[in-house]
């Protein structure tokens, strides 16, 4: 298993349980460093190593009414002010070869979309900036298939790479999680990332607008923690109900402390020795 180094994190080889998160898109500057201002009080509480996340802009929404953030530069520029503010790394995602290289002068992490793994020139973008490349394994590919796209990253002699389960589709509007995923993943060599929100998505299942089943982000957490995942990815809002993505999905603030509280303890178990019978 390698290590991989987001700004001063550790992430896999055995180090602590880090939690990526963040509200889905950049709703205002005011918002986003209010909310990461939170987040990261929490964490440092617990002691738990944070990356904030969000997007600049999100090109896959279901309808083209959607709200898809503020753009590269002015999305840049909140993101960069995020990280000199609370001192915290950044990750979020580019959908064009061309956003890389500015994205990469901001965010310490340059993420994939799922819809996108697939996608060599974006893969190759990525991974010439130097950056960590988180790749999201999409919702219609097998564990064993990420090893291609995460080969594309590693032809351009970057090793910093994470990939991520986000569920895989089931039918119409409806996501599901293979734990075996969780360890095939883990196989390839690179640090898993659970993004147990996107999994609890139902893709377009409203009207123009994707619907989503928050109250079962514990169980899968706690799942996915149990199976000995390197990070945790959440989509974080203090008011899920006036999210502009994601809101049926995402985890209301004031559940996240609780939350993590859980999930150390579980994490703690998994990392433990078995007592001799």
């Amino acid at each position: 298993m390698s290590e991989i180094r987001i700004g001063g994190l550790r992430v896999g080889n055995g180090a602590p349980l880090v939690l990526i998160g963040g509200p889905c898109v950049i709703e205002s500057e005011t918002h986003a460093l209010t909310l990461s201002g939170a987040i990261a009080a929490i964490t440092a509480r617990l002691g738990v190593p944070f990356v904030f996340k969000a997007s600049f802009d999100k090109a896959n929404r279901t309808s083209h009414r959607s709200f898809r953030g503020p753009g590269l530069d002015q999305g840049l520029k909140v993101l960069a002010a995020v990280k000199s503010t609370h001192q915290v790394p950044i990750l979020t995602d580019i959908h064009e070869p061309a956003q890389a290289r500015p994205t990469a002068e901001v965010a310490d992490v340059l993420q994939i979309p799922a819809f996108l793994a697939r996608q060599t020139d974006l893969l190759t973008a990525a991974a010439d900036t130097g950056r960590a490349v988180n790749i999201k394994k999409a919702q219609f590919m097998a564990p064993d298939d990420m090893r291609h796209a995460i080969e594309k990253v590693r032809a351009q002699g970057n090793e910093q790479i994470l990939v991520t389960e986000r569920g895989v589709s089931f039918g119409y509007h409806t996501l599901i999680v293979d734990m075996r995923s969780l360890p095939q993943l883990r196989a390839l060599g690179t640090p898993v990332i659970f993004d147990v929100t996107h999994s609890l998505q139902q893709p377009g299942a409203g009207d123009g607008v994707t619907l989503g089943q928050a109250e079962y982000i514990t169980p899968l957490a706690s799942a996915g923690v149990a199976a000995g995942i390197d990070a945790l990815f959440l989509e974080i809002h203090d008011d899920p109900r006036q999210a502009r993505s994601d809101a049926q999905n995402a985890l209301a603030l004031d559940l996240l402390e609780p939350l993590l509280q859980r999930l150390l303890r579980i994490d703690a178990a998994t990392r433990s020795p078995l007592s001799a019978p």
